[in-house]
């Protein structure tokens, strides 16, 4: 396996400390990892996806779900059935850690468990300060017109105590 060296990003960046530990956490992570349980995760708008996570045999008592900084842990755990006796035993109930790294301002709506598929809905919030907004472009002519009115209104209101004093 590869292994990357992230220096020279670190020289010129600043803030981007996150992206060079993501990759190399991603490097680390074999096949076999990623196999049980299976997933999916779909983008079902502008800022809002979804975790669909394959979960036979397991119920809500036996997982757990986790929200830390920038991730999503999903945990779970199936107590075993020490009566059973299987001819066959096809269906996984091994316990297993998925871990999803999360974009900053992704944050977790809702999860529920039906049918065996656990769905994790996700949803970027940004803040208001950040979100695009749109700045108005002003005629240059106008502006200097509402300044030369402004300008002139304040030379009234000067000009006002003095009239008042030569009348009296």
């Amino acid at each position: 396996m590869a292994n990357l060296d992230f220096t020279p990003l670190f020289r010129s960046t600043i803030g981007f400390e996150r992206v060079p530990r993501l990759l190399q956490a991603a490097m680390r992570v074999s096949d076999s990892d990623l196999a049980f349980p299976p997933y999916n995760i779909e983008k079902v708008g502008d800022d809002a996806y979804r975790i669909v996570i394959a979960l036979a045999g397991f119920g809500r008592h036996d997982l757990e779900i986790v929200r830390e900084p920038n991730q999503l842990i999903v945990r779970g755990r199936k107590v075993a059935d020490d009566n059973a006796e299987y001819l066959h035993r096809g269906i996984a109930a091994r316990a297993f850690e998925r871990r999803f790294d999360l974009a900053d301002y992704i944050e977790v709506e809702r999860a529920e468990l039906e049918n065996g598929l656990l769905t994790i809905a996700l949803k970027r919030e940004l803040p208001e300060e950040l979100k695009p907004r749109r700045i108005e472009i002003a005629n240059a002519s106008d502006e200097r017109q509402k300044a030369h009115e402004q300008a002139h209104e304040a030379a009234q209101v000067k000009a006002e105590p003095e009239k008042q004093q030569i009348a009296a």
